[in-house]
């Protein structure tokens, strides 16, 4: 097994130094069950494991799995071609997760997160919004500046648009 391709992300196929924010993520589809982890060499090169490098990253991969059921994210592979960074799943069953320090986990019921996710998919931001709140919890202060700089940079963008929206109600 090549060891670098084991700590890529499996969003944006980059590797993350050490000292900057990476997770793990896991899931158990007979219990429909997704598992956030503490960074961890060892279990990064596990099948089945997915490797995030940052919160907008595992964000991403969470969203991909309460869509589709499957932490596979392929979409981002493919770009690189057939023999790109693809990691091993493990199709059913669980993953070895001893050694692991669990940050935290959804359990979902299928059939009723389609039904919100057709209905009001709004809705879910309450549950996404307090795992990533989690996540930002268990980054080391050393990483916090960066993390601050891209919430700030995102909360810029946001007053931008709305100070270039325009308006459609009359004005008195």
């Amino acid at each position: 097994m090549n060891h670098f391709r084991t700590h890529l992300c499996a969003i944006c196929g980059e590797e993350r130094s050490a000292n900057q924010p990476r997770f793990l993520l896991a899931e158990n589809t007979w219990e429909d069950k997704l598992t956030i982890l503490q960074w961890n060499e060892q279990m990064a090169s596990r099948a089945g494991i997915q490797v995030a490098c940052g919160i907008d990253h595992v964000e991403e991969l969470v969203i991909h799995w309460m869509t589709t059921g499957s932490l596979d994210y392929p979409f981002a592979r493919t770009a690189l071609g057939a023999n790109g960074w693809r990691r091993a799943t493990i199709s059913g069953g669980r993953v070895d997760m001893s050694g692991a320090c669990p940050i935290g986990e959804l359990a979902v019921h299928r059939e009723s997160l389609e039904r919100v996710l057709a209905e009001n998919p709004e809705s879910l931001k309450v549950i996404l919004d307090a795992l990533l709140d989690a996540l930002r919890q268990e980054i080391p202060m050393e990483a916090e500046p960066v993390l601050r700089r891209e919430s700030e940079r995102k909360e810029e963008e946001e007053e931008e648009k709305e100070l270039c929206a325009v308006s459609t109600e009359p004005e008195f």
